[in-house]
């Protein structure tokens, strides 16, 4: 089964449904574009375009006790990556595997942008999911989560070094 295909279908599905995915909106945040801006509370993602517009996502972020804030930058990315769960995921689900191959049943989805601070990296991701009735609620342990054709459109407009800004 083509997998780019079941992205689409899935994306157009969404959009039916009223779902944003990658709308172009008003945006005075003040950043520089390129920048992506995560803001916690909307739960939404925006990629600064220019002085007055972005790109707009619907996100999924971290579980209240989960969320941070913060200026990072993507260090690395990854099409349909392979996801290892961290210590602290592992012993509060002990039945977590250590690692789950890249692919559909991945929960990292389709891509992902590690994130980075300080020249190492911090563990959280923005990434794509395999959960996507997650998105616009506190459902995850700190990382942003995106539809997958979501995820996959900004990964192919952000390079590494582009800074994130978390709120």
């Amino acid at each position: 089964m083509n997998l780019r295909l079941i992205s689409a279908v899935l994306a157009a599905c969404l959009l039916a449904a009223g779902a944003r995915a990658g709308e172009t909106v008003s945006y005075d945040g003040g950043e520089e574009p390129g920048t992506v801006v995560v803001d916690t509370r909307s739960r939404t993602l925006v990629l600064v375009t220019g002085p007055d517009e972005a790109i707009a996502y619907d996100v999924a972020v971290g579980r209240p006790e989960e969320q941070w804030t913060g200026v990072v930058y993507v260090g690395r990315k990854s099409e349909w990556p392979s996801w290892s769960p961290t210590a602290a995921m592992r012993r509060r689900d002990p039945k977590l595997p250590a690692l789950v191959p890249g692919g559909p049943g991945n929960p990292l989805g389709a891509r992902a942008l590690y994130l980075f601070a300080d020249g190492g990296d911090t563990s959280y991701r923005i990434h794509g999911t395999n959960a996507p009735r997650s998105i616009g609620r506190e459902a995850s342990s700190g990382c942003i989560r995106m539809r997958n054709a979501d995820v996959e459109e900004l990964y192919g407009r952000v390079g590494r070094g582009t800074l994130v800004v978390v709120r």
